[in-house]
């Protein structure tokens, strides 16, 4: 979504907030905040509202303002009638070096209450056209299935991501070759119903296959199985990795694939996983009672059937 010209006042700035996932639909930018929060940017409640991306920006600057104008001072007492804080008009958000201004649902729907019933200014039945689709379902549940979030935890966002990644690469390796994200679903998948956020921060094919890459050379297994080849792999253009697709990994000969198996469960998860998961840990991406748990059931004869 397009950056805007950042308010000065009248937001908190969250550095442990994140954008997990975000999407522009009919020109209004929106998302869910990693504590479940789904937003509007500010241009995208200014179209809702029928209005200039300006006057947004101008009701931020004011908010907390003790000489506000009447329109802030309405707007927070729709908030208030409606039982939620009035201290904070958005969050600053960080993502990839630059801040996003997310404005939180009770505002959003303030703003544009007031503007469908209350204010001459702009598109007052643009205003009322956005509030009455909003008032049957619900702001939340609008961004949510918007942006396909489902608020119950990380966990399906996690899910979204993979089945994102993979789609885009369904068909991606030659034939006669396997790449590494492809066929390392079988550890994936457990990553996730353990409930670690596989996704744009922890990428689990990218240390297996770091570690496979240094096997193949050290044992110069392409004289046994034949050349390894790049291929293009791209992420979702919601990771922040998409900024340097197409990204050019390697892929395998089909024929080394048993070896491949073999070694996942064998080497990598008893003598490397452990450490990924605990550089995660001390990285602050994924919580340690979690890692422990899941270096604990790789361990565990039954999880290692399934791998």
């Amino acid at each position: 979504m397009p950056n805007e010209t950042p308010p000065v006042i009248g937001y908190q700035q969250e550095f442990d907030l994140e954008i997990v996932v975000e999407k522009e639909v009919d020109g209004v930018g929106m998302g869910v905040l990693n504590d479940g929060t789904p937003f509007l940017n500010i241009r995208g409640l200014a179209r809702m509202c029928g209005v200039d991306s300006a006057v947004i920006v101008r009701i931020t600057n004011n908010w907390d303002d003790e000489s506000a104008k009447p329109r802030e001072k309405r707007i927070k007492e729709i908030i208030r009638e409606q039982g939620f804080d009035t201290s904070v008009a958005f969050f600053a958000v960080v993502k990839d070096g630059t801040v996003n201004h997310a404005i939180p649902s009770h505002v959003c729907m303030a703003i544009l209450e007031y503007y469908a019933f209350e204010s001459n200014q702009g598109s007052r039945d643009q205003a009322l056209k956005s509030y009455r689709v909003l008032a049957k379902k619900g702001l939340n549940d609008f961004v949510f299935a918007q942006v396909g979030y489902n608020p119950s935890g990380s966990v399906d966002i996690s899910w979204r991501q993979f089945h994102d990644r993979v789609s885009l690469t369904a068909d991606s390796a030659p034939d006669g070759y396997f790449s590494i994200f492809r066929e390392i679903a079988s550890l994936i998948v457990p990553m996730i119903n353990a409930g670690i956020s596989v996704g744009p921060k922890i990428v689990p094919d990218i240390s297996v296959g770091q570690r496979w890459g240094k096997k193949w050379t050290a044992e110069n297994l392409e004289s046994v199985y034949g050349m390894r080849l790049k291929f293009e792999h791209n992420y979702p253009d919601y990771f922040p990795q998409a900024l340097s697709n197409p990204q050019h990994p390697w892929c395998y000969p089909d024929d080394a694939l048993a070896e491949f198996r073999s070694w996942l469960k064998k080497e990598y998860l008893k003598d490397f996983f452990p450490t990924y998961l605990n550089g995660q840990v001390k990285l602050g991406k994924l919580p340690a009672p979690v890692g422990a748990k899941m270096i604990a059931s790789t361990k565990s004869k039954k999880t290692l059937g399934k791998l």
